[in-house]
Order: structure tokens, then C-alpha cells, then sequence
């Protein structure tokens, strides 16, 4: 079996994520093929857009949130992620259980003895009205019956786990500080969310596990299960497995890749690229590797912006008073700073005008 080293598996990498070329692929088609964007940080999708797309405009993305095609709502790990109203619909009865289980482990002690069911059916009579609430809100509706359970506790339990949720803008918008105030999916989108199937071969799965490739292959089923959260998607993973072509990588893992997905030289040359926080090209693996030293793993999850030079982390980056700030994780030559530079230039020629300054930080060694 081909073994893939760790260069390759970058090259394929960006070239999957739209970051070894900008793409010239309509946005909505974008967020579609990257299976989402992690959105918590509600600006953050606009500088992953940004690096990934040839011309992009912050008001196309804007337009697709208000016009209901792209959605944000809590989905894969249980982040809010933004993703097409097609896959929220599609997708969201798969990651039911795991969702409900993960509120449930947070807070095993604070919601001890509370019916989920009960709880998700009061809630849904509460949203039946179609009324935008916040996170608060909905608890209120619900206090008189359960008086015990801390409010941020069961308010979790119903908009992240038991009732699929929309969050609508104006959060999420460009440059707009909103508050969350949400509204169950179908109401927000107009249709009804595609039932779980009692298909044993897991159909939606197996198209989790196609789309993951496409994006992000070639893949361990570890990497596909840090992505989701679901647990491995076995049967999906068997019933698609004599579609997809098979290699090792360093460790000796079986990697699973659709067979003509892209798979560029390791030589090719990756240009800079600033990735937001918690950019699902680093995130989106079990085996973080092929983008990120081991030595800098924290930094994924602490939500730091990140810097790619030659494909792999090797900055940090941060925005404080109109001044745009480098910090190397690796000592960058003349050349690469330059790149480093042009590169923070024309992101903030394109997103923040106000930016006056440029600073890349000195290193040691």
C-alpha cells in the first residue's frame, strides 16, 4: 500500500481546503464543499471565505445568511458552524444523539433526573409560535416547571442539542455585534428536516464520509470522527468502502481518499494564507500533522489565528488598534516575510481598510 508522508498530505490538504489556489467557485458552493465552516466566533468565517476565494465580498456572505441559504446552527462537534440550509437539513437528525450526549456528559450532575424528551417537547410548544428568542428567553418559558437545573445548563440542552436551532442574523453578519436569539431550523428555512434513516448502511453518513474526503481527504476514520463527533460512522465507512481508493501515511494508518480527488506533487509550492480561528483545515483532523507542529497544537483550540508559510502553521496573528500583528512560531527568511507581509496587506486592504500598520514580530535562533 502507497505510503502518503506528511508533505503530501499538506499539498492535499490545501488543495482540497481552496488554500493551495483561491477558488472561483460561487460562496454558497464554497461553504458546501469546505462541509461547513466552525462559526462560534461569528466574524471568523469571512476571513476563512477571504483566503479561499478569488474576489470575495463580505456582503455575499451577508446576503446568503439573511436570504436563508447559508445557515448557522450548531452541528458538527457541537460548534456552531455555518453551513448551507441543504446540509443543515440534511445532516442534522444524524448528529441528534451526539449532540444530546454531549450536553448531557457537560452537565451529568446539573440535569440528573430531567426527561430530555419532556424538556425538548415543552420547548418546541414554547418556539411553536415562531418567535425569535434568546437562549434566555426560552429558559424563562420554561422555569416554572423546571426551577432546578441551572439556566445556562438546560438552556444548552434546548438550543443545542434537543431542538435544532437557526441562529439568525443580524448575528453573524459583517461587522455587526448581535446577541444569539434563535428559532428551530424549519421554521427559519421553511422546510422540514430530513427524517433519521433506519437504513442500516447509514446513507447520510456515507455522504458524511464522501464529502469529508472531498474536502479534507486523504483520511484516517479517526480523522473523520475528530470532524463530526460521530462515532467513527462504521457502517457508513463499510458501505462506501469499495468506492475509495486506500494508502498509509508515516504512522502506518490506513488513509481512505476518493479515488480522483486531488493529490498534488509535494513540491508543489503553497502560497501564505491567514486562516481564521478554529479553522477546520487544522481542526479537522484527529492527526493534526500534516499542518501543524506538535509543538504548537494549543493554539488550535485557544482560538489563535494562524499563519500558514509553505502550507504548515508558522504564525499567529492578531488585530489591536489599526495595527495588524505577526507573531513567528519559527524563524521566517527575508523572503517569507515578505510574502508574509503582501499577504496581510491585501487581507486587510480587502476586510479592514482601518488597519494603518503591519508588524511582524522578531524571533529567536
Amino acid at each position: 500500500m502507497t505510503v502518503l508522508d506528511t508533505r503530501t498530505l499538506n499539498r492535499a490538504t490545501l488543495a482540497r481546503q481552496y488554500l493551495l489556489e483561491r477558488a472561483r467557485t460561487p460562496t454558497r458552493d464554497a461553504v458546501a464543499h469546505l462541509c461547513g465552516m466552525q462559526a462560534q466566533q461569528p466574524q471568523e468565517p469571512f476571513i476563512g471565505l477571504w483566503s479561499r476565494l478569488h474576489a470575495f465580498t463580505t456582503n455575499t456572505l451577508d446576503d446568503l445568511l439573511t436570504g436563508r441559504e447559508v445557515v448557522r446552527t450548531h452541528l458538527m462537534r457541537r460548534t456552531v458552524h455555518l453551513v448551507t440550509a441543504n446540509d443543515a437539513l440534511a445532516w442534522r437528525a444524524r448528529h441528534d444523539t451526539m449532540l444530546r450526549k454531549r450536553v448531557l456528559a457537560t452537565y451529568r450532575r446539573e440535569l440528573a433526573g430531567i426527561d430530555p424528551d419532556e424538556v425538548a417537547a415543552a420547548g418546541r410548544a414554547v418556539m411553536a409560535d415562531h418567535r425569535p428568542r434568546t437562549m434566555a428567553e426560552l429558559v424563562q418559558a420554561l422555569q416554572d416547571r423546571w426551577p432546578t437545573p441551572p439556566r445556562r445548563a438546560l438552556g444548552e440542552l434546548l438550543v443545542a442539542a434537543l431542538i435544532p436551532m437557526a441562529q439568525l442574523p443580524p448575528r453573524g453578519l459583517w461587522q455587526t455585534t448581535a446577541g444569539v436569539r434563535n428559532l428551530p431550523l424549519a421554521s427559519w428555512l421553511g422546510r422540514d428536516l430530513d427524517p433519521a434513516s433506519p437504513d442500516p448502511t447509514d446513507p447520510t453518513g456515507q455522504q458524511l464520509v464522501r464529502r469529508y474526503l472531498a474536502a479534507y481527504g486523504p483520511a484516517a476514520t479517526a480523522d473523520i470522527r475528530s470532524w463530526c463527533g460521530l462515532a467513527g460512522l462504521p457502517a457508513a465507512v463499510k458501505a462506501v468502502r469499495e468506492e475509495l481508493v486506500t494508502f498509509r501515511d508515516e504512522r502506518g494508518r490506513e488513509l481512505l481518499d476518493l479515488p480522483d480527488a486531488p493529490r498534488p506533487h509535494p513540491d508543489t509550492p503553497a502560497p501564505v494564507r491567514f486562516l481564521p480561528a478554529f479553522d477546520n483545515a487544522i481542526l479537522g483532523y484527529h492527526d493534526r500533522s500534516r499542518i501543524i507542529d506538535d509543538a504548537h497544537l494549543g493554539l488550535s483550540v485557544a482560538g489563535l489565528r494562524a499563519v500558514l508559510v509553505d502550507g504548515r502553521v508558522s504564525a499567529t496573528w492578531t488585530l489591536h488598534h489599526n495595527q495588524l500583528a505577526i507573531t513567528p512560531l519559527r524563524p521566517l527568511s527575508a523572503t517569507d516575510q515578505e510574502a508574509v507581509h503582501a499577504e496581510g496587506q491585501a487581507m486587510a486592504t480587502s476586510l479592514d481598510p482601518g488597519i494603518d500598520h503591519i508588524h511582524i514580530e522578531a524571533t529567536n535562533g
